[in-house]
């Protein structure tokens, strides 16, 4: 049987392979801005920037800096043997994959959007089409090691992003999710992400606490994440599909909490779609919020998180 994206992720562990560390924490000078919000029943909670710290606190497709970019794709040649059935042309391997993943991205995200004002791109489907580039040149993979094309194409994705940025969740993330559950509320993911997204979480959590699992937490019904459902935030298209899952649950929007990082992408549009709203300050990295927004009907999110722990005296008995 073919290896399971978390069990491939586990693979790894044990093998020594450098990985990029991930960021620390820069607090941002704000204070706290804590109510009860009795009216509440359900969570969101943005990923990237919210649960996960992130360098640059946001997940990349292209680092802006070549030199990290280059190291990603060129462990990433190797990792999967993929320079035999590149083009030997001059230069060094990472340098001509670079062209290839930068015109397949473009051609993605080119692609028709269905109308969709914030379309997102599906990292497994860049790597999907670099594989059928390979394949045309002899380019073989063990199936019955990652699985199908498309099974192998999300490895490889998960393999690169996790070369390219590091990760971990922040303080108090676990006991966070852990008391909105316990609480009896329901609790999802609202979020920009990928295919491995999850994957990233799960270990970000296990590694804060062993005990914490992620499926017992955040039902796998209430993820709505953007290369799913072909769509960023600030998508409404994104927003809309999470709360129709919660409507199936007999709950409104004015008993949904959204809790995210940046007040254009996380707050605007849920607080629009007439969602609570909490800004997580606890990062100078994924934090995006000016004073003007913040003071702006709009944006004005109705609590202001510093630490993730805090969730507790938000929702929940008092």
């Amino acid at each position: 049987m073919p290896l399971t994206l978390d069990q491939y992720a586990d693979y790894l562990d044990p093998r020594g392979l450098p990985w990029p560390v991930p960021p620390e924490v820069e607090r941002p000078k704000a204070r706290p801005h804590l109510a009860r919000l009795p009216q509440v029943r359900a969570v969101l909670w943005n990923v990237y920037g919210t649960l996960l710290s992130i360098s640059t606190g946001d997940l990349l497709f292209k680092h802006p800096q070549q030199f990290v970019m280059d190291v990603a794709l060129d462990k990433t040649i190797q990792e999967f043997k993929m320079w035999g059935s590149m083009s030997r042309k001059p230069g060094q391997p990472a340098e001509y994959m670079r062209q290839i993943y930068d015109q397949v991205l473009i051609e993605q995200q080119l692609a028709p959007g269905g109308g969709e004002k914030h379309p997102e791109v599906a990292s497994e489907r860049v790597w999907e089409a670099i594989l059928k580039k390979l394949l045309q040149k002899d380019y073989k993979f063990d199936a019955g090691f990652f699985g199908s094309l498309n099974e192998f194409s999300r490895k490889i994705a998960y393999f690169f992003h996790a070369s390219l940025q590091g990760t971990a969740c922040y303080p108090e993330a676990a006991a966070a999710l852990r008391h909105v559950h316990d609480c009896g509320l329901a609790q999802g993911l609202l979020a920009d992400g990928q295919c491995f997204t999850v994957v990233q979480l799960r270990r970000g959590l296990a590694a804060q606490d062993a005990a914490t699992a992620l499926d017992d937490l955040i039902d796998p019904t209430l993820r709505a994440l953007s290369a799913e459902q072909r769509a960023r935030k600030p998508s409404e298209r994104l927003f809309r599909h999470a709360l129709a899952a919660l409507a199936q649950r007999g709950l409104t929007p004015e008993q949904v909490l959204h809790v995210g990082s940046r007040v254009q992408q996380d707050l605007i549009p849920a607080r629009r779609l007439g969602m609570r709203t909490a800004l997580f300050a606890g990062d100078r990295a994924s934090l995006q919020a000016t004073p003007e927004q913040l003071r702006d009907p709009p944006g004005r999110p109705d609590v202001l998180l510093t630490e993730l722990g805090q969730i507790a005296e938000v929702v929940g008995p008092a």
